[in-house]
């Protein structure tokens, strides 16, 4: 019976847009297993993507409004589900994708054991195919790369994306806190990861990160790009999070370098380019790339573009003026979503999990089940 309620919570992860797709070791379950109780994973199959009040999920689970207010909340701090605050409404809870979701959220939970199956999965829970079309990251140049001529739109500047919001937060980087747990630290910064809007409260609430003003905020992104930082934003132009990455830590630059052409498939709007002429030979830019698209030969450096993210990292510290950001040609496959909830239907599409019908029937379902909690409320 324990087996098979982690199945079913396999095959529901599955069918949320980020996907939890199955493996043939069983890796994917043991993980389940760690992070979830059983009557945690038998409570998640109760959720859907809409937030809703514990009383309609207690009616689905038959379990009390009490009794399941309580259990949602205490899997809501172990980043479990999706908490949905909003000031003086009660809360609400849904269901919460693994990735880019439940497995950030246990950046407080890491041991070595669930670090070390989390890098056995990652090649399978990372599918290109629909990351093609619809990913859950894009790459933001640092701002000292791009220059006046540039024509620049207020989402391509990490620095306009942070001016745009109001409330921040920032956490540590859940990928260098994975890589200081099994080996020595990279000794890049830690506490690099920025939360804006919204996205903010759940994470003040879980004490997984610290409220910060703007001044503090842009400082960060300042010191990101000193330490040679790639900056990777949510696929929105109104972002929820802000990833400032390194090539030898973060899960999603190593998946990049996986890739045969990682310039086709990661979403940015430009890409290095090199004048070969004036190029001195400093090597500078050897150790700012996190892509390894830079190499020397014959004293001097040589711009691999298939390789290319267009982090700019390369360029705000070449001295001679050789290396420059290129806008892409227009590329109709990256057109970003307006927020984050678009961008996670459009990725459910891309995965063929969310069709306008089984929207529509999420919906209706949503309302029935809240109409009927309501109405045994007052029967």
């Amino acid at each position: 019976m324990t087996q098979e309620i982690y199945n079913k919570l396999a095959e529901f992860l599955d069918e949320l847009p980020g996907g939890f797709p199955r493996t043939s070791s069983g890796v994917e379950l043991r993980i389940l297993q760690k992070l979830f109780s059983p009557e945690d994973a038998e409570l998640t199959l109760h959720l859907t993507l809409i937030p809703e009040k514990p009383r309609v999920i207690a009616r689905r689970a038959s379990i009390s409004a009490d009794q399941a207010a309580v259990r949602l909340e205490r899997m809501a701090k172990k980043g479990l589900i999706y908490r949905h605050v909003t000031k003086n409404r009660p809360m609400k809870y849904g269901a919460l994708q693994y990735a880019v979701g439940i497995w950030e959220y246990q950046a407080n939970n890491l041991d070595v054991e669930l670090i070390k199956d989390m890098d056995v999965y990652q090649p399978t829970l990372f599918d290109s195919q629909p990351w093609d079309t619809s990913p859950q990251l894009r790459v933001v140049p640092v701002g000292k790369s791009l220059s006046p001529q540039h024509e620049v739109t207020s989402y391509e500047k990490a620095e306009e994306l942070a001016r745009s919001h109001k409330k921040f937060a920032v956490r540590p980087c859940i990928c260098r806190k994975e890589k200081s747990i099994i080996r020595a630290s990279c000794g890049k910064p830690l506490e690099v990861c920025l939360m804006f809007g919204v996205g903010v409260d759940n994470q003040i609430i879980n004490n997984m990160a610290r409220r910060i003003d703007l001044t503090e905020t842009l400082d960060i992104l300042r010191k990101a790009d000193e330490s040679g930082l790639v900056m990777q934003p949510s696929y929105s132009r109104d972002i929820l999070w802000l990833c400032c990455c390194c090539g030898c830590c973060c899960r999603a630059i190593d998946q990049y370098k996986r890739y045969p052409n990682p310039n086709s498939l990661v979403a940015s709007p430009f890409q290095a380019s090199l004048e070969n002429d004036a190029c001195g030979g400093c090597e500078v830019c050897l150790d700012r790339c996190q892509m390894r698209a830079l190499k020397l030969l014959e004293d001097k450096i040589y711009l691999d573009k298939t390789q290319c993210i267009g982090c700019g990292l390369c360029v705000s510290t070449c001295p001679t003026g050789a290396l420059s950001l290129a806008r892409k040609q227009t590329d109709d496959r990256h057109k970003l979503p307006r927020d984050y909830i678009r961008s996670v239907l459009q990725l459910g599409r891309a995965r063929g999990k969310l069709t306008n019908k089984h929207i529509f029937h999420l919906f209706l379902k949503s309302v029935v089940d809240r109409v009927l909690a309501l109405t045994a409320i007052n029967s």
